[in-house]
């Protein structure tokens, strides 16, 4: 099966939802201590009509109605056995330049690195790589992430602090298969033995 890489914030939006392994390896260019290893990411879609699009776009003066949706990023520690707590999500909002919906305006209601509301710019290449770039306050960012598989995607990043410190993520990411998913699976698979 081909991949088809999506080439709209709400296609990678539609694409990402479910529940992400994020393995992750974190390069400190000073003396912080070592922030590598493993998470869950839940994504969700967020239509247009939810009330959160009017809620993140309007502290940055944006009209919802140009906003093609959104998604909800939670983070939870890959052990942890309880869900994760949704008032931690970031609300994600989709403001495309035009109707290819290829760049545009992406609005959060808080940033990665500063926990503050943030509007970053986004595009996506001929080769469906996705790149995200964040002007902060007191730094600068670049994401760029990609699909492998439908089921496999790789995300890097890299922060510039005022003071010229980097720091640089890489994250391979990997669909985790829900219990309904899974005996569905297992159950074609036995029709298939019989």
């Amino acid at each position: 099966m081909t991949l088809i890489p999506p080439v709209t914030m709400m296609d990678f939006f539609r694409k990402s939802e479910g529940v992400w392994l994020t393995q992750r390896t974190v390069h400190h260019f000073d003396t912080v201590a070592d922030e590598s290893g493993e998470s869950k990411l839940h994504v969700q879609v967020v239509t247009a009509d939810d009330d959160r699009i009017q809620q993140v776009c309007e502290p940055q003066g944006i009209d919802p109605a140009i906003a093609a949706g959104g998604a909800s990023f939670m983070w939870q520690p890959h052990e942890a056995n309880q869900a994760p707590n949704p008032d931690q999500a970031a609300v994600l909002v989709d403001v495309p330049d035009d109707e290819t919906g290829r760049s545009g305006k992406l609005l959060r209601n808080q940033g990665y690195v500063e926990k503050i509301p943030v509007v970053s710019r986004y595009w996506f290449g001929q080769d469906g790589i996705l790149t995200i770039d964040t002007e902060y306050e007191t730094n600068q960012g670049q994401e760029r992430c990609w699909f492998m598989t439908d089921d496999f995607r790789v995300r890097v990043s890299t922060i510039r602090m005022l003071n010229g410190i980097y720091l640089m993520t890489y994250c391979s990411e990997r669909r985790c298969v829900s219990a309904t998913d899974l005996a569905a699976m297992i159950e074609h698979n036995l029709s298939r033995a019989t």
